[in-house]
């Protein structure tokens, strides 16, 4: 502000003389326009110099001048220094970056909004086939299986997409995207080639020990059932260790099927046709309540929309949900199963007063085995993979598990179907 007084001060010093000679000589007019010229041809001047010094950069060497050009020039280049050493500062972030990502085992690839590629590590090479020189492509015209197609353009990133790597199909990548900045997002695809093999050979595993299970287990039961026949109960040792028997064998049958069914579930391929979920829903609520020998379902059918999907497949869900709410509720309390349609969704709700789930553990009941602990008057029997099958049930068809509860008062665990599974859409 100092400088722009003197400045003031000064030009109005100079008005004063102009008046003061203008009225002693009558040249007022002729001198004020000499005045204004002047100062005009002088910021034209200064302005010509200020854009010379621009154009070579604005270095150190500004013009020699004074007054507020001289501050102007000033700032300019303290300005221009700040953003050269900003620059510098950011380009070292910049350079570490890529050397940071270069080491990475991973491809990685930053896509702009309009899914061109602006930028490539050397994984991504290896495994994708992408070039340095394929900059500005679109990575949908170079990376063409429909997987990655659909994931892409879908813009839901919640869970990473599946492919073979271009550059060799028998290596399995595991790709997800991540949104950052301003229209750029993250491509990160990873070889999960050993994951996807040791998981191949634990599903493997698991079929076949099954299968190979159920032979001697149908042979145990055999003898066993064969030995309580002839057991005349004179000896009580001898008839209790029989009944443990039974016991333990049927619990490994259970067991030995649910594992089975799993594995099923995961490398079946889907065969779909329409299933009339009303009729299915009455017939598992009959089935049960004539196993319990008492009434303790209440069934609600707010919908008769039919699915798509497996038949046996959705009848064993059911029947788990509903096992289950009615294992772990006290014996006088009903159990609520709700067939209903909201506005994009088919609901089916299993509703319970039994003794509820905590927050922590309801995000892990549906992994295999997993059993709440809870002090419970008796031990309540059961092979941890009914939850399990229900997930894997859903996820064949397109469907989420809601569970909320509330621990000492009951549970409702919701199936979500999406609206493209009713019959009308096959």
């Amino acid at each position: 502000m100092g400088i722009w007084r003197r400045e003031i001060a000064t030009f109005l010093v100079i008005f004063l003389v102009i008046c003061v000679i203008g009225l002693f000589t009558g040249l007022f007019f002729p001198l004020l326009l000499a005045l204004t010229l002047f100062s005009f041809f002088q910021q034209l001047y200064q302005i010509d110099r200020f854009e010379k010094w621009l154009r070579i950069g604005g270095q150190m060497n500004y013009p020699n001048t004074t007054g507020v050009w001289k501050e102007i020039y000033y700032h300019v280049y303290r300005i221009r220094k700040n953003n050269k050493r900003r620059k510098k500062k950011l380009s070292k972030m910049v350079g570490q970056f890529r050397q940071y990502t270069e080491a990475l085992p991973d491809a990685a690839v930053v896509l702009n909004a309009a899914d061109e590629i602006e930028w490539t590590n050397k994984a991504a090479h290896d495994v994708l086939g992408l070039k340095h020189s394929d900059k500005g492509q679109r990575i949908l015209n170079l990376i063409r299986f429909p997987e990655f197609i659909a994931y892409l353009t879908s813009q839901q990133y919640d869970t990473p997409v599946i492919f073979p790597s271009p550059m060799n199909n028998e290596i399995t990548l595991a790709a997800r995207v991540i949104n950052y900045g301003v229209g750029l997002r993250l491509l990160l695809a990873q070889d999960v080639t050993q994951l996807k093999q040791m998981e191949r050979m634990r599903k493997d595993f698991v079929a076949n020990v099954s299968h190979e299970l159920r032979t001697p287990l149908t042979v145990m039961k055999g003898y066993i059932e064969t030995l309580q026949d002839v057991d005349d109960g004179t000896s009580l040792l001898l008839t209790n260790s029989l009944n443990n028997m039974q016991g333990q064998t049927d619990r490994m049958q259970y067991l030995v099927d649910d594992l089975l069914l799993l594995a099923h579930l995961e490398t079946e391929i889907k065969k779909h046709k329409v299933i009339d979920i009303p009729a299915l829903l009455i017939q598992i609520c009959q089935e049960t309540e004539e196993i319990l020998g008492e009434n303790r379902v209440l069934l609600t059918l707010d919908s008769d929309a039919k699915l798509v999907g497996e038949e046996h497949e959705l009848r064993s869900a059911f029947t788990n949900l509903l096992g289950n709410a009615l294992k772990y509720s006290p014996e006088d309390t009903y159990v609520k199963i709700h067939w209903h349609q909201i506005e994009n969704a088919l609901l089916l709700d299993v509703i319970d007063q039994g003794e509820g789930i905590s927050q922590t553990d309801i995000s892990r009941i549906t992994e295999r085995f997993y059993r709440v602990e809870t002090k419970r008057d008796k031990k309540i029997s059961g092979t941890g993979l009914g939850l399990a099958i229900v997930k894997h049930v859903l996820i064949r068809h397109d469907a989420q598990l809601v569970i909320r509860s509330e621990l000492g008062k009951g549970s409702c665990f919701q199936c979500a179907f999406p609206l493209n599974r009713l019959s009308v859409n096959i």
